[in-house]
């Protein structure tokens, strides 16, 4: 749908066109990975209620599946070490030299494999390559993609050999 200035709802949004509509999920992920961000940056962790606050105040998040994102978030604020310890063995470069971006996209991507076993670990990873895609460098989705391929074995051993062994 187009704008009385010409330009669609998603240019004004995010200054990107989708192909498709972003589902519900998708936005929740994109709504954590800008809380987690402000959460990565910011050298106080105890603002998380404001960093969430501040979030939900936006109103496309009215869009977006509140409780995958507060899931999500939640998750990732309390377990943030332990998904750092699952893939630092992955990292070619230590975290701190991560960017927050690519960093607050692995703990999305880390906290889904871990923890979220009802999503199937392929598209936990297309997920967080699709947010690396959109938010992150210019490659920074291959790297985030090695990352969690490596790491999916070691957390969904199980379904990562099933599907291993049906190709």
């Amino acid at each position: 749908m187009m704008a009385e200035s010409g330009v669609s709802a998603t240019e004004q949004e995010g200054g990107r066109r989708d192909p498709k509509p972003r589902s519900a999920r998708r936005r929740a992920r994109e709504f954590a990975l800008q809380a987690i961000y402000a959460w990565l940056v910011q050298s106080d962790h105890g603002q998380i209620g404001a960093i969430e606050a501040h979030v939900r105040d936006d109103p496309q998040f009215a869009q977006a599946d509140a409780a995958w994102f507060s899931l999500i978030w939640q998750g990732v604020t309390q377990k943030a070490e332990g998904l750092r310890e699952a893939f630092d063995p992955y990292l070619d470069r230590p975290v701190v030299e991560l960017s927050p971006v690519e960093h607050a996209i692995l703990l999305i991507g880390s906290f889904e494999l871990t923890y979220q076993l009802d999503v199937p670990y392929r598209v936990a990873i297309n997920e967080s390559v699709e947010l690396a895609k959109s938010f992150g460098g210019t490659d920074g989705f291959k790297f985030v993609n090695g990352v969690l391929d490596k790491l999916a074995p070691t957390v969904r051993a199980a379904e990562v050999n099933r599907g291993s062994a049906r190709r």
